[in-house]
């Protein structure tokens, strides 16, 4: 039987990447990446999705030109973002970007229409602008001809997964990001669709993760001189996919999927739609397995990226692991930023957004490359402490454990970081959980694994994990009650 190909799309590159599961060791190889730009096209943000489908064939070449025979084909992307097709499934305009300002002020637009908390109630999702919901309503505000000439919506795994298949679907972890899906319901909740005067007609049947779409169009098979492998609906959201792959044990324990965001949370039954859970913007998202992830989402290392970028503007070409050698130098506990403040949503000088931060919070102004960095992190890793207390306020439940997975991971500093800050310890690994979860949902339509729970005994098989015990508890405890008084959290 042929290997599997997961595609994992991030908010800044992708990777094609093979995975072949043998006496329950999976194995991964990385076969192709490449960057994932967005683009500003007359004045707004938006995706290349062209490119994207030529690097999943670019990928798809290298894995036939390596002798490999590949059975199976799996896409996770991010989450909210989509495409239009008309009737003849012509793709209309390039998706927009969920970062694009065409969102600003449609949360509050759309309590025009639908209260908030029956909004949160319905579908469990935070208000976030840049969800779905707020994007196609800023699509009817502004007049975007585009939706009027919709014939389907596909959200962006979809979209990539009908042009290598030829079938319109859409899979259920991603849809439930669009904040248009309700659990109640198990489909498009069609209520909050009409009070948004948004056709019905352009949402597609929904498919739950480990689901084969359709086989790679004969067009595809014929242009690229391949066999045509199954198209499979993985847990399709980067996050969900990531999720399957914490080699997690017992229920003491939250997840970080850490990257460009950190996704922290742990996994439930039912979705949680409490007042509590309401007040402090927790999100319920579809898993794999029917579970709901509850989560918090946190800006993430974004951040340190965005400063990269910027410093490499300017000429200064720093790797991030020279960055973090330069933050482990510096004191600790000096000054903090709010991750999820609207000022760092952005991209363009994020360090100089960094040091105003501080500055309109009267705290002592971060300058070195050092010192920003420290901040950043350190931040991030209060901002975990502060989500973990409110999960165990909101179930009731004795968080003992973090399972860290993911790119981020790779950031040593941030693990001990996140140890020391939650007084709690940290498994980190695996790196390429969101891969290695997409790889998973294909085991199981080909009969490799036999449930999530198999897949996390692999997972832990094959993967080297790492854990960081609290140091310095003290110190951090104190700077954490500083962390809460600068932000005014409670």
């Amino acid at each position: 039987m042929g290997k599997m190909l997961a595609y994992d799309f991030g908010a800044s590159s992708g990777r094609g990447i093979i995975g072949e599961i043998n006496n329950d060791m999976l194995k991964l190889r990385e076969v192709h990446r490449f960057s994932n730009d967005p683009v500003i096209f007359s004045d707004y943000l938006q995706w290349d999705i062209l490119r994207l489908c030529h690097e999943v064939k670019q990928g798809i070449l290298k894995c036939k030109n390596a002798g490999e025979d590949i059975a199976s084909i799996g896409i996770d992307t991010w989450g909210v973002d989509f495409g239009l097709l008309d009737s003849s499934g012509e793709l209309l305009k390039n998706p927009y970007h969920y970062r694009d300002k065409r969102t600003d002020g449609m949360i509050e637009e759309c309590l025009k229409y639908i209260d908030k908390k029956e909004l949160y109630k319905r579908t469990g999702i935070q208000s976030a602008k840049y969800n779905t919901i707020y994007q196609l309503l800023a699509m009817k505000t502004l007049e975007d001809k585009s939706l009027d000439e919709a014939s389907t919506l596909l959200m962006m795994p979809d979209l990539i997964n009908y042009m290598l298949s030829g079938e319109m679907v859409s899979e259920y972890t991603e849809c439930t990001t669009s904040q248009l899906y309700s659990h109640n319901l198990n489909d498009w909740d069609t209520y909050i669709i009409d009070k948004l005067n948004i056709p019905q007609t352009i949402f597609t049947k929904i498919v739950k993760p480990a689901t084969v779409i359709g086989n790679i169009r004969k067009s595809i098979c014929e242009e690229l001189n391949v066999s045509p492998a199954l198209v499979v609906a993985v847990a399709s959201h980067d996050t969900a996919s990531a999720i399957s792959a914490v080699p997690s044990e017992g229920e003491d324990h939250v997840y970080i999927s850490c990257g460009t965001w950190s996704l922290l949370g742990i996994e439930t039954d039912q979705p949680i739609t409490c007042d509590k859970a309401f007040e402090y913007n927790f999100t319920n998202e579809g898993g794999i397995d029917n579970k709901i992830t509850f989560l918090k989402n946190i800006m993430g290392l974004w951040i340190v990226q965005e400063c990269k970028r910027h410093w490499e503007k300017e000429g200064h070409n720093i790797g991030f692991s020279e960055l973090v050698k330069m933050a482990q130098s510096e004191k600790e506990c000096v000054s903090f930023i709010d991750p999820d403040n609207l000022l760092f949503y952005a991209p363009n000088n994020m360090p100089s957004k960094v040091r105003q931060f501080c500055m309109d919070t009267n705290q002592p102004v971060p300058e070195t490359y050092g010192q920003i960095i420290r901040c950043i992190e350190e931040s991030l890793a209060y901002k975990y402490r502060w989500a973990i207390e409110k999960i165990e306020e909101i179930t009731s439940k004795k968080i003992n454990t973090i399972h860290m997975v993911g790119g981020g991971i790779q950031d040593q500093l941030l693990c001990q970081l996140t140890a020391n800050a939650t007084c709690r310890k940290v498994i980190a690994g695996p790196v390429e959980a969101t891969a290695a979860g997409n790889i998973l949902a294909q085991a199981m339509v080909l009969g490799k694994v036999k449930s999530i729970a198999h897949g996390r005994e692999i997972i832990r098989n094959s993967f080297d994990l790492k854990t960081y015990l609290p140091q310095d508890t003290n110190i951090y405890d104190k700077g954490y009650q500083k962390f809460l008084k600068i932000l005014s959290l409670k």
